[in-house]
């Protein structure tokens, strides 16, 4: 199956680069290309699109604004942020936004391709070099003390603070003493009582709401 592209950024340059790099692989297809947040919006509304290449500051409707109406009018739309620096406050109002993670204008073609191949897949990407300033961002914001933490049953928060420490599945059940098919049952259900779309963004809530 073919994954649709919009690659939208400012830039003449970034654009026309990352449209290269797409057309070299039979599994992607650049469906459009914008210069604006809202022409971003618009492509979304006019095609079928499964991933937008999404730069954060972009004249009138900007990234972030791009970014959620688009998650919010086209649930099945994903957005891959790309930014300039690897700590940019506007990253962790993206991910709010419903960004599916961020990449760094200087990642490598072939792993901005595996990045749109890993986000169409549902899971979420971050530059392995932002992940601790964006965790850092997140441990700063103030806690809300939402009631969804009143929602996890024991194990689920003992889940989910594993989740938020780096752990992976199989280590989350070492750890815990559970099988791997229960954890992820238990990150399913994490995810769902936090009304979170996936991993990232449940260990984001913990940092935000002083769960680690």
């Amino acid at each position: 199956m073919t994954i649709r592209v919009v690659v939208a950024d400012d830039q003449q340059l970034i654009r026309s680069a990352l449209t290269t790099v797409i057309g070299l692989h039979d599994d992607l297809e650049c469906v459009a290309e914008a210069s604006t947040g809202r022409e971003a919006v618009e492509a979304c509304r006019a095609h079928r699109v499964d991933v937008v290449l999404m730069d954060i500051r972009m004249p009138g409707l900007d990234g972030i604004a791009a970014t959620e109406l688009i998650t919010g009018e086209v649930p099945g739309t994903r957005v891959l942020v790309l930014t300039t620096f690897d700590l940019d406050e506007n990253l962790f109002a993206a991910l709010r936004a419903g960004a599916s993670g961020f990449l760094t204008k200087d990642t490598p073609g072939e792993d901005v391709v595996e990045a749109v191949r890993t986000v169409h897949k549902g899971h979420s990407i971050v530059s392995p070099r932002a992940t601790g300033s964006l965790l850092e961002l997140a441990r700063r914001a103030a806690p809300r003390h939402r009631p969804d933490w009143e929602a996890l049953t024991a194990r689920e928060r003992d889940v989910l603070v594993s989740l938020a420490r780096g752990s992976s599945n199989a280590e989350i059940g070492a750890e815990l003493y559970l099988a791997e098919t229960t954890v992820k049952t238990h990150v399913g259900a994490i995810l769902r009582k936090l009304a979170v779309r996936d991993r990232l963004h449940a260990v984001i809530w913990a940092y935000e709401n002083g769960v680690v």
